[in-house]
């Protein structure tokens, strides 16, 4: 018997319906093999007469998963500017981690960048971005903040652990780790959570993305998710401009296509399809978002036309409101030299202030064996050289001659604290019209006074904790540690490009300011309900959208990427809801 329309129809309703559950639920397992083809740009042939349903600018934290999830159901073209990190031990280890960051060739995972503050930074340019060049730590955002942005918490709950039982483990704690962890609780950083994801305030142990043997697990593996035969992914793909049809009698411009370079220099372009629902997406980071829509032609007119850029659509807002989590650390000697372990352990504070910790170097041939760890001039950060010969070359120069230092000076760790939502703020410019190069990025660490008082609070309580039992046992002598010494000493060790001053270890809070450093989560640019709206799509074109941490007003948790990845599956979810229910009719 023939099924009458409407039967049909409640039929296609139910299976699109059960299909969305599965998605949502994330039941399926999808092994690494069904990675899709990385294919080089220069592979893209000119002319191509393909279209796209979607196109993801930056196959980054959030990129990878929202091009995973959406090529479920449509057509998408994943565009990422940097190589593979299959392949690449710097990437892929994490004995190679300093390495990777020191790495300044043009082709390398990170791209480093100086703030006009004066402080070191890098952005990824790799497939899987900063989870490919980050200290591994992974913790999910508060539940005050998901509340915040008015994120379906549902669905949140079943993106987190779509990513977590993909790429996320449970860290073997080293024993730096340890002893922070007992020196936290000693000093009253309590109550001692355990090993967990959430965010709650005391001591814990997260989850990382490195495995027992040391290997990286990046967002890029997500793309064996998604369906091979819909994704596209293409490597050595600069995005220089995304294109609008601004014809007289549309509405306001709408995002059609991009134009993008190969690795070889080669020029392409790429198209959505005519369906009404096809947009472009980026997820270029918070630093190549803002970037690349400037780029684009949407910005403060003013700036736009100071490059020559025709102005789509003038937006005060684009790259403004720039922030950067301000750290500082504090180098603790030890007898002898603690093994390598990067973030396992945090504590959270009430004040706002998360206390972490890193040790040690690499022990293969490669890596750096005279290190002061994540934060130090090895990576670039230097102060003691004029400011008009303060370069990257100049850092790379100082590198070479710290090696003829005795390797004890070496011997240590260091604890870390970090502000949780500055409200200090800066922004974003140009400095030419090539997406290869940096723009400027201000950050005004600390000009609000209650970031450096609680720079300060953080600082003390590093204070409190040296002055436990259990890091006492650590010291040369096992008497403990002079806090004048270990500042002394941290001052010397590192920093940025900002001058010192004389009394940097008798104020805490000039030593805040003197020493501030990044441990990359910088974010916002493109703001809800200045550039976007709260589905977060770029007021006043159509056909585009941003899904990255450049919307973000403050950096979730204690380390972002778990959000971030999470983000990137849970907007795809949301797009594809969206999307099938009005094709549906619902």
């Amino acid at each position: 018997m023939a099924l009458s329309r409407g039967a049909v129809l409640f039929f296609k309703l139910l299976a699109c319906l059960l299909w969305l559950f599965e998605l949502s639920h994330g039941k399926k397992q999808f092994p690494l093999k069904n990675l899709p083809p990385l294919r080089k740009a220069s592979s893209y042939p000119t002319g191509c007469p393909a279209t796209y349903d979607y196109i993801v600018i930056g196959g980054g934290t959030a990129g990878c998963p929202l091009a995973a999830t959406l090529s479920l159901k449509y057509k998408v073209l994943l565009l990422e500017r940097g190589g593979s990190p299959y392949g690449n031990r710097n990437v892929s280890y994490m004995e190679n981690f300093h390495i990777g960051l020191l790495n300044m060739a043009p082709d390398s995972a990170a791209q480093a960048f100086i703030s006009t503050d004066g402080v070191i930074n890098a952005r990824a340019r790799v497939l899987g971005g900063g989870t490919c060049i980050n200290a591994g730590f992974y913790s999910r955002a508060s539940s005050s903040f998901i509340q915040q942005v008015g994120w379906d918490e549902e669905l949140v709950n079943k993106s987190f652990p779509w990513v977590e039982e993909k790429i996320v483990q449970w860290p073997k704690i080293a024993p730096w780790q340890a002893a922070l962890r007992d020196g936290l609780l000693q000093a009253g950083v309590a109550p001692f959570n355990g090993y967990t994801y959430d965010h709650v305030s005391g001591t814990k142990v997260g989850g990382t993305i490195f495995d027992e043997t040391g290997y990286r697990h990046t967002a890029a593996d997500l793309l064996a998710a998604g369906d091979p035969n819909n994704l596209r992914v293409l490597l050595h793909a600069s995005v220089h401009r995304i294109v609008f049809d601004s014809r007289q009698g549309c509405l306001k411009p709408r995002a059609i296509g991009v134009q993008f370079t190969d690795e070889n220099g080669g020029h392409h372009q790429a198209f959505l399809n005519n369906k009404k629902d096809s947009e472009i997406i980026v997820s270029a980071g918070a630093i190549g978002t803002p970037q690349l829509l400037l780029l684009s032609g949407i910005g403060p007119k003013n700036h736009l036309k100071s490059h020559n850029i025709p102005v789509v659509l003038h937006n005060k807002y684009v790259g403004k409101g720039m922030a950067d989590n301000p750290m500082n650390s504090i180098f603790i000697p030890t007898r002898s030299p603690p093994r390598q372990s990067l973030i396992e352990t945090v504590g959270i504070t009430e004040e706002g202030v998360f206390i972490e910790a890193s040790s040690g170097f690499g022990q293969s041939s490669e890596s750096v064996h005279c290190h002061h760890g994540i934060m130090s001039a090895e990576i670039g950060q230097l102060s003691t050289i004029p400011p008009k010969q303060r370069t990257l070359e100049a850092a790379q120069k100082y590198t070479q001659n710290k090696l003829n230092l005795p390797k004890e000076v070496f011997h240590g760790g260091f604890i870390l604290e970090k502000i949780d939502g500055p409200l200090s703020t800066g922004h974003l410019v140009l400095t030419d019209t090539d997406v290869r190069n940096n723009p400027a990025v201000t950050f005004n660490y600390f000009s609000h006074p209650q970031d450096l008082n609680r720079c300060v609070y953080g600082i003390k309580t590093i204070e409190r904790i040296l002055k436990t039992n259990r890091f006492s046992e650590l010291s040369a002598d096992g008497t403990g540690f002079s806090m004048e010494r270990v500042l002394n000493m941290s001052v010397q060790a590192n920093v940025n490009l900002i001058p010192k001053h004389t009394n940097d270890t008798e104020s805490l809070e000039q030593f805040c300011k003197d020493t501030v450093i990044t441990i990359w989560h910088y974010h916002g640019g493109c703001h809800v309900g200045k550039v976007v709206d709260q589905h977060y799509r770029v007021l006043g074109v159509s056909g585009l959208r941003v899904v990255d941490g450049s919307i973000f007003s403050r950096s979730p948790g204690t380390n972002p990427q778990a959000t971030v990845m999470m983000m990137g599956r849970y907007m795809g979810v949301k797009i594809l809801r969206e999307r099938l229910g009005r094709a549906a009719g619902v």
